[in-house]
């Protein structure tokens, strides 16, 4: 064998002799290195975190006068030094100060930075010899003349610290003593007690229980699980067939009947991995009492010290261990599930501190108290907008409810209330009835739990200034802050109630630019928009199925119809005789009165019921999208100032002009290349005129025979001449159906539309024409020539009969492209005639052709996939019950969208 290999075997043996020693350090603390200069603080850095974890006092020393042994320097790299440990801690990230921190007032400012981010301070020592440190040193060029009597001075000090680093606040001190424990020392990440991301569930979380045995016993077996009962007949432990875990969210005890049954059970669960439990305030209350402490009597107390006196001394020893490892709250399901008992603020989340325990078991008080003498809770959950839903209890309420992702579960068992448990993922509440009031409250329970169904939903820098708004469909969209400013003009001075407004619609893009020519009558000029143009963009994406539907002439419009005034208050928070919303796409109400409003989707309603929408969607409410006509009713001033103007200027100057040219004619003036352009242009004025015009008719009153301006016709309903046409069902309670195929939506709108006629038939009306429009398709293979011909057959007759048009959309919802891409979800081909009315009465003459043919449609296809995308999210959002400020982030965010800068033309 080799000297090498000797010398190496020999090292081998030397390193498995030193004594090994393991340094458990919190995933989230602030390790604070202390030794003196020389001692290895850096080297020991290096070896056990990763560099951006360490943050030196000799780098920021150096980023500040380009010298790390510039002294006089050190006040403003300590300033930066903090910033940094600051920012670190606050983002989550463990982080490690190398510094000589061996005088007691730079430690203290170490650990008011760890108090302040509620992290754990943890000390490692590095007590090495002096000669040591002068050795080292005296090896390093930039120290080689720094004097022995800084090394003395920092061991003095160093050895004062020793004995009071815990008395300081560090609550954990790992102290290494000479060279051999340093090098063999190993520091390992412990997860916090807290964080408890990897259990996934699936979670039954129960709320406050206060005593109520009997009760909870009853819930838990709502909830399907089996009780396992002792000899004596009482209950254990309990377990559920598949798997799920229970979670208490405190307050066991007091108040009840049976506290000690409570705890017994509650143990046995916790004790098998069964169940998790977070202590109460009671809980806390009653563990002080347990260990001789002086506590009041009060609030229950007293009522289970005397139970817990009938059981033995093992019992209470065990009571009292058992509350002692309660933790303050726990952090589930990957992040996304807090559990806790009076609720926490989203900065405390997975923290550890004094401060976060207090939170998690008393809450926080505004100071004040009210007439019942009781404090003030500070409604934080008003606040919250933090990802991870809370779930906590300590204030009862009468009914649970969620609020900004957060739900109070107590809901005042010992009360006379209910017991009620959250079933996560699965969001759903599972309740059961108190057997009697076994506690007279010092109150009425009232809905003032933190974040009460009366707490204020939104907040302004929920949406001002930049945002980025992250989507399931195209990932993160910025919208820009001169955009939200503009939406919040519109949505804080016009639009509905924010409750009532969980989606936008998108704009949407027209086909390719054409460069078809007409035939036929209308041999001058050509086509700009033309399906083969839509059907080609969709064949060129893969895009096989698509289906043309009747563009109807009115304005966009978002339904939202509840089934009852009950449901409309307990799915979207809104007061008595309000059943839904009908809104613009800006989110502006459709009509001035509301009774106009509730009449729509009172028909709607009805037509839904009777179609048996409600069972088969298993659902209270419906959100449609759907066009509103005529398009009169909505823009008067439009048609007043921009296209009424045009055609009564027209219909004023050309005759006279006309006549004029004519006589110069009939006089022997060669005046025809003037006089027929002329003529040219009055027929382009008066198709105009008939384009709006087909668009327009009169409703309500007008319409019902009292046109003249003299009142109404005797029946007339206010709702006569009004159209709705409704063409896909977005969402309905629990779930998105944005993904389902648009032939399947039509039949869905088709049986609303059927039924309306049902229902006028049996009220003996059959012959008047109904609110609900249908809207006409037709499905075209784009790979298939004939298929296409017929599509562009059917267009031509459409628009030819004063259709505005057809929307081109793929047959499934959500598709992509090869790349991952989403495919537009919609194209617009308006017709020749309509296209008069955007562009102008000449636009189709070929000098104007031709320029308007270059058009740059990139902008408005973007804008159009980005306002897809959000209002995508808003209906996912709103599907998986997310609070309010949540859905109406993506809502807000199609409405700033609409106000970038593109060619209102397109």
């Amino acid at each position: 064998m080799s000297q090498k290999q000797n010398q190496s075997d020999d090292r081998n043996e030397a390193d498995r002799s030193r004594p090994h020693r393991v340094l458990p350090v919190p995933d989230l603390s602030l390790v604070v290195l202390v030794g003196a200069t020389g001692s290895g603080k850096s080297t020991f850095a290096a070896r056990h975190f990763k560099p951006t974890e360490v943050i030196s006092s000799d780098f920021c020393r150096g980023l500040v006068s380009d010298d790390e042994n510039d002294q006089g320097a050190s006040g403003d790299a300590f300033d930066v030094l903090h910033f940094i440990a600051g920012k670190r801690l606050a983002a989550g990230r463990l982080t490690v100060v190398d510094a000589t921190n061996v005088q007691s007032e730079s430690r203290a400012q170490l650990i008011r930075l760890a108090r302040e981010h509620d992290v754990l301070p943890v000390a490692i020592v590095l007590d090495v010899p002096e000669q040591v440190c002068a050795e080292r040193n005296a090896g390093r060029a930039d120290r080689a003349g720094l004097p022995r009597r800084v090394i003395q001075r920092h061991q003095r000090e160093l050895r004062r610290s020793l004995r009071h680093l815990e008395r300081e606040g560090f609550r954990k001190v790992h102290i290494l003593r000479g060279q051999e424990e340093v090098e063999s020392a190993e520091v390992v990440t412990e997860r916090r007690f807290n964080d408890l991301r990897h259990l996934t569930g699936p979670f039954d979380i129960v709320g406050d229980i206060h005593g109520c045995r009997s009760e909870l016993e009853t819930l838990l077996g709502r909830l399907g699980y089996a009780l396992v009962r002792d000899e004596l007949g009482r209950a254990v432990d309990a377990a559920h067939p598949e798997g799920r875990t229970a979670v208490f969210v405190g307050d066991l005890v007091d108040r009840g009947p049976d506290s000690p049954g409570v705890l017994r059970l509650v143990m046995g669960m916790v004790g098998a991995g069964h169940a998790l439990c977070v202590p109460g305030n009671h809980e806390n209350k009653l563990g002080r009492y347990l260990k001789g402490r002086k506590v009041q009597h009060t609030h229950g107390l007293a009522e289970t010290t005397e139970q817990l006196d009938r059981e033995d001394d093992a019992f209470r020893a065990e009571v009292g261990d058992f509350i002692q490892g309660l933790v303050s709250h726990y952090v589930l399901d990957g992040g996304g599930l807090v559990v806790c008992h009076a609720g926490l603020p989203e900065k405390y989340h997975g923290r550890t501190s004094g401060r976060v325990r207090s939170f998690a078991l008393y809450g926080d008080t505004t100071g004040e108290t009210d007439e019942f003498g009781l404090p003030v809770r500070y409604p934080w959950a008003e606040d919250y907008r933090g990802r991870a839903a809370v779930v906590y209890g300590h204030t009862p309420t009468p009914r649970a409810n969620w609020l900004n992702n957060t739900i109070c579960l107590d809901t005042g068992c010992v009360f006379g209330g209910t017991m009620t448990a959250l079933r996560w993922p699965e969001r759903e509440l599972v309740d059961v009835p108190a057997e009697r009031v076994w506690y007279e409250p010092t109150k009425p329970l009232a809905t003032e739990a933190p974040g009460g169904a009366d707490g204020r939903p939104l907040d302004l820098n929920d949406v001002v200034g930049k945002r980025i708004v992250e989507t399931r469909h195209m990932g993160r969209l910025a919208v820009k802050e001169e955009n939200s400013a503009a939406a919040l003009e519109v949505m804080s001075r016009f639009a509905i109630d924010p409750r009532l407004l969980p989606y936008l619609p998108p704009t949407m893009a027209p086909c390719a630019t054409s460069k078809e020519e007409a035939g036929g009558e209308a041999a001058e000029g050509g086509y700009l928009e033309h399906p083969r143009e839509a059907f080609a963009a969709y064949r060129a994406d893969g895009v096989r199925e698509v289906v043309c539907e009747e563009k109807h002439m009115g304005s966009r419009a978002v339904v939202l119809v509840c089934r009852d005034e009950a449901a409309a208050a307990e799915s979207f928070g809104v007061p008595k005789g309000v059943t839904g919303a009908l809104c613009t796409r800006t989110g502006r109400p459709f009509f001035d009165d509301a009774e106009t409003t509730e009449r729509v989707l009172r028909r709607i309603r009805d037509c839904a019921d009777r179609a048996g929408l409600w069972t088969e969607l298993e659902t209270d409410w419906l959100l449609l999208d759907a066009e509103l006509m005529p398009w009169s009713l909505k823009a008067t001033g439009l048609l007043r100032k921009q296209y009424a103007a045009v055609g009564a200027a027209s219909g004023a100057v050309f005759p006279g002009a006309l006549a004029a040219l004519e006589s110069a004619a009939a006089r022997g003036v060669d005046v025809s290349t003037l006089l027929g352009r002329q003529r040219d242009r009055a027929a382009d004025a008066a198709a105009f005129t008939d384009a709006y015009r087909r668009y327009c008719w009169r409703v309500g009153a007008d319409a019902a025979g009292g046109g003249d301006g003299t009142g109404a016709a005797d029946g007339a309903d206010a709702l006569d001449g009004v159209r709705l046409a409704p063409f896909q069902i977005l969402a309905v309670q629990g779930r998105s159906l944005a993904g389902l195929a648009h032939t399947e939506q039509l039949a869905l709108i088709d049986r609303l539309i059927a039924a309306e006629g049902e229902i006028a038939a049996a009220d003996g009306v059959a012959d008047r024409r109904g609110l609900l429009a249908p809207t006409r398709r037709l499905v075209v293979d784009t790979e298939d020539e004939a298929s296409v011909a017929a599509g562009i057959a059917w267009w031509l007759d459409l628009t030819a009969d004063g259709g505005e048009g057809m929307v081109v959309k793929p047959v499934q919802a959500l598709v992509r492209q090869k790349d991952g891409r989403l495919v537009q979800p919609g194209i617009k081909c308006r017709g020749r005639e309509y296209l008069r009315i955007i562009y102008g009465p000449e636009y189709t003459r070929p000098e104007n052709l031709r320029r308007l043919r270059v058009r740059h449609l990139g902008h408005k296809r973007s804008l159009a996939l980005r306002e897809y995308a959000l209002g995508l999210e808003a209906l996912d959002r709103l599907a998986d019950g997310e609070p309010l400020w949540r859905v109406h982030e993506a809502v807000f965010a199609v409405l700033a969208l609409e106000s970038e800068p593109v060619d209102p033309r397109l």
